[in-house]
Formats: structure tokens, C-alpha cells, sequence
């Protein structure tokens, strides 16, 4: 057989899997408006089931025996399951804009490209968005492997009635952007504070001479260098598309494995999916020994805790609460026994939310 009758016949056969593929999507998407109407309930967050797309996306990573990489695939079955979504009632999800921030980037690889966004100005304004209706979720960064939390969304949750409905674990590289071809004329480089600082030593070696300004957001330093040629940005490759940004150097973060931890939240709660985690708010009163105290339940019942972090009450001075994230749903049997210990020894205790662990 010839090369040209080879590739022929390659092409044929992939011909044929795209018209069986097109006709199980198609199916797909059939059966997806069938579960819908059975389910028989309007409100579009009510038709998103977080823990179903975690059980499937898992099986897909399990399936999957190559060539695609997993994460590959896994985005490819989420895409999908986000047109068959949309196909009987949209979503919308509020993130921290403006448009191109990593946190889009998060909502849309976990929502999926058939969602309407909504670009919000703050951390606060995506969490009333969420509670008066005009988004069904929201989602909002938490922590970076880097430079740690992001304070103002744990304060949030203090008041906040929200759950937590899901986690993103997105992988962040950044890149320097401007309008020139280099950075010859840059007097600014402007980027978000923690950005910033997780390029603390690149910039320290390539721009120690430069003007470092923080702004609200990543995507709003692009806005900016794309106004002014002597101002360099810090932000992402998405960033650079929508505002026309030359990238000047490419990942310039500190430590490549960099990466941001979002939260996804809604108004319900979310049933187990099999392999979960549980976002608690603990208090206690200040005096010796408080937080062995309220760890102690988690311990006799060998509950994992996966972090834990404390921030000042805003009640009275020098009085804090712990969030706590454990291993587990509160449906389970050792989370409810360990949760009702915790009640007899705290003097408060919020489930913030039960949620599957991010696949990918």
C-alpha cells in the first residue's frame, strides 16, 4: 500500500468515528433533555448536579488509556457536558473580572465554555451576586500554592449563607506583556499584588529598576499596559489576546508548579460524590490549649484535616476563627460523629460547605 492510499484510508476511518461520535453527542444531549424533564424543577443550579459531573469526570480519567493526556480528555467530557447543560437551561456564573483573569479561566474549566460569566469588580460583589439570584455560582480564588490565602474570601464565609459547592485547582503561569517589542521603555510593571509577588525573583533579576504597581486584578494591569507603552504587565495569555499585548517573556513565576486554588459557590448543598472534602468555621474560647481542643474530634475519629488557617473575628480584639478543611462529606458517619464532639467543645461551628475534590 502506497503512502497517499494509507492516508486515504486514515482519513476515511477518522471520517466515519466523527459521524459515530457526532451521533452518540447527539444522543448524548437526547438523553440529557430527557433527565432534565423528569427532574421536573426550573431553577437552572438545581439542574447542575456537582457531585454527578465529579463521578463522571472520574470515570473518564479512569477510562482513559491514552494517546490524550488526562486532563485532555477530562476537558473534552466537560465541554460536552456543559453544551447538553445549556440546552435546557443556561447558566450564569460571577467570577472576579474583568474579563481574562484566572479566575474566568477557572470558571470556565469547570463550568465549561456554554455558560454566561459575569465579570464582578470584587470578592464581595461576586458572593451578593450569588445570594440575590442574578448568578446561579460563583467563583472566587481561595489560596495560592505560592504566596498562601486570599484573605478577604475567608472573611466572606463569616457572614456569607453560601456553600461551597466545588473547588478549581488551576495551574498559573504568567507572562510579561506589553505593547513594544521589549522592554527597552518600561517604567511600570503592573500586576496584581500576589502576582507581584509570585514573580518576586524574576523580576528582581530582569526589572529590578522597574516600578512595581499593584492593581486589582491581573487583567486590569493588561487594560492598563495596553494604554501605555511605557508600562509592562504581568498577567495571563488570555489577558494578552483580549487587550493585544505582545508577551515579552513567558512564565516568569517564581516556581512553575504554581498553582491557585478556586472555590465554586451556590446556594445548595451538594450530596457526596465518593470522594469529598469539608470546608468548616471554628471558634473557640482564647485560652490554652482552644485549638487542640477543637482538633482533637478530628483526630479520635482519624479525620484527615488538609488545612487550616485562622483570621481575626472582627468581634472583639485578638479573637480569631479557624478554617478548617478535612477529608470527607458531612453525610458521612465519621464526620457527623466527629462533628457532634466538636459542637460540645466549640463555641461555634459552620459547615461551610461539602463538596467533590477537584478532579484535575
Amino acid at each position: 500500500m502506497s503512502g497517499d492510499q494509507r492516508l486515504r484510508k486514515l482519513r476515511d476511518r477518522i471520517d466515519a468515528l466523527d459521524g459515530q461520535i457526532q451521533e452518540l453527542i447527539s444522543e448524548r444531549a437526547r438523553c440529557a433533555q430527557e433527565t432534565a424533564k423528569s427532574k421536573s424543577r426550573a431553577r437552572a443550579d438545581n439542574y447542575y448536579s456537582p457531585e454527578r459531573e465529579a463521578q463522571v469526570l472520574r470515570r473518564v480519567v479512569e477510562r482513559n488509556k491514552g494517546p490524550l493526556p488526562d486532563e485532555e480528555m477530562a476537558r473534552l467530557f466537560r465541554e460536552m457536558m456543559s453544551a447538553c447543560l445549556a440546552l435546557e437551561s443556561p447558566m450564569t456564573i460571577a467570577f472576579l473580572g474583568p474579563e481574562g483573569t484566572f479566575t474566568q479561566e477557572a470558571a470556565l474549566k469547570h463550568f465549561g465554555g456554554s455558560v454566561e460569566t459575569l465579570a464582578l469588580g470584587a470578592i464581595g460583589e461576586v458572593f451578593r451576586e450569588v445570594e440575590s439570584g442574578n448568578a446561579h455560582f460563583g467563583v472566587v480564588p481561595v489560596e495560592n500554592s505560592t504566596e498562601g490565602v486570599v484573605n478577604h474570601t475567608l472573611d466572606m464565609f463569616m457572614t456569607s449563607s453560601l456553600k461551597i459547592c466545588g473547588e478549581v485547582a488551576l495551574q498559573v503561569h504568567h507572562h510579561l506583556m506589553g505593547l513594544g517589542q521589549d522592554c527597552s521603555n518600561a517604567k511600570q510593571v503592573v500586576s496584581h499584588q500576589q502576582s507581584l509577588a509570585q514573580c518576586r525573583e524574576w523580576l528582581d533579576t530582569n526589572l529590578a529598576g522597574i516600578e512595581r504597581v499593584s492593581v486589582n486584578s491581573n487583567a486590569e494591569a493588561a487594560r492598563v499596559a495596553s494604554q501605555d507603552p511605557n508600562c509592562v504587565a504581568i498577567a495571563g495569555d488570555s489577558a494578552a489576546r483580549i487587550y493585544k499585548l505582545n508577551i515579552l517573556a513567558s512564565r516568569v513565576e517564581d516556581k512553575p508548579d504554581n498553582t491557585t486554588r478556586f472555590l465554586i459557590i451556590g446556594k445548595h448543598e451538594t450530596s457526596p460524590s465518593g470522594v469529598d472534602k469539608t470546608s468548616l468555621l471554628l471558634s473557640g474560647q482564647n485560652k490554652p490549649g482552644v485549638l487542640h481542643a477543637l482538633l482533637h474530634p478530628l483526630a479520635q475519629h482519624n479525620i484527615n484535616m488538609t488545612r487550616i488557617e485562622s483570621r481575626p473575628s472582627g468581634q472583639t480584639v485578638w479573637d480569631y476563627v479557624f478554617f478548617v478543611d478535612i477529608d470527607g462529606h458531612v453525610h458521612d458517619e465519621t464526620v457527623q460523629k466527629a462533628l457532634t464532639e466538636l459542637n460540645e467543645v466549640a463555641d461555634f461551628v459552620k459547615c461551610l460547605g461539602s463538596y467533590p475534590k477537584a478532579v484535575l
